[in-house]
């Protein structure tokens, strides 16, 4: 009798979980439909940034839906051994197991879906902007509810916990001011003729150079290149302003001159 009894929770637990789990997949296809009728709908004349945050936000959306959806399911299954609802009363019964349990899942399981929750409201970040997160900068490959993937362009995929992107400092490259130029500092001997310095940059068009830092050990110069065209991205223009610069003050002998 009894053996007969967990065999039918099984079946019935079972049956429970596989509906939750084909209710989920409808919800998402239906979400995927949705969307693509909406941007269909809004046309390609909108901006790229539009697009862009509502990807980020309805891929995160997706997923704790259907995480939802999964967690309840799975519960309802549970539910279904009589047996399981004891053993829970019983341990759940006691305030400091029940806090230690709360403690535990804020800090280790929540953290990060939360603060991917956090990421689809706010937006910092979006899929595809080029990002700098500690010493690693890539684009933007894919936000979960977890982890956000930066694709590094060197064939590695940085995966960083999206507890690290909302308490750490990150910097969007693809936001604010996009024709802002781009900037390289540069050392010169403290000894350098920092007239024919400018003279030395100016056939690389600066829109600006400034004496960024003076110290005993030399100057560091700060080169602004021009101006980016509306609706560029940015990209690799600081490293390549940077080595353009170093080469025209090493063509035209300040570091020399200076050593000498």
């Amino acid at each position: 009798m009894e053996e007969g009894f967990w065999d039918q929770d099984w079946v019935v637990a079972a049956i429970t979980f596989v509906i939750a789990f084909v209710i989920a997949f409808v919800v998402d296809r239906l979400v995927i439909g949705r969307a693509t009728r909406v941007a269909a709908r809004v046309g390609d004349a909108t901006t790229v940034s539009v697009s862009r945050s509502a990807q980020t936000r309805l891929r995160l959306i997706r997923r704790l839906v259907f995480v939802t959806i999964i967690v309840i399911g799975a519960l309802l299954a549970l539910s279904e051994f009589s047996k399981f609802d004891r053993v829970a009363n019983a341990v759940l019964a006691s305030s400091a197991v029940l806090g230690i349990v709360l403690g535990f899942a804020a800090q280790k399981v929540l953290a990060n879906p939360l603060a991917g929750i956090l990421l689809a409201i706010t937006q910092p970040i979006r899929i595809g902007d080029l990002v700098t997160v500690g010493d690693e900068t890539g684009r933007v490959e894919d936000l979960t509810l977890s982890y956000t993937f930066v694709d590094t362009g060197d064939g590695r995929q940085v995966i960083v916990p999206n507890e690290t992107v909302v308490t750490s400092v990150v910097v969007n490259r693809s936001t604010g001011d996009l024709t802002a130029p781009a900037v390289a500092s540069l050392w010169v001997p403290a000894g350098a003729d920092l007239g024919r310095a400018r003279e030395a940059l100016a056939p690389l068009e600066p829109s600006q150079i400034e004496v960024a830092e003076i110290t005993a050990d030399g100057v560091r110069i700060e080169v602004y290149g021009p101006r980016r065209p509306a609706g560029t991205r940015a990209g690799g223009e600081e490293a390549a302003l940077r080595e353009r610069a170093h080469r025209a003050l090493r063509e035209a002998g300040i570091y020399e001159d200076a050593a000498g």
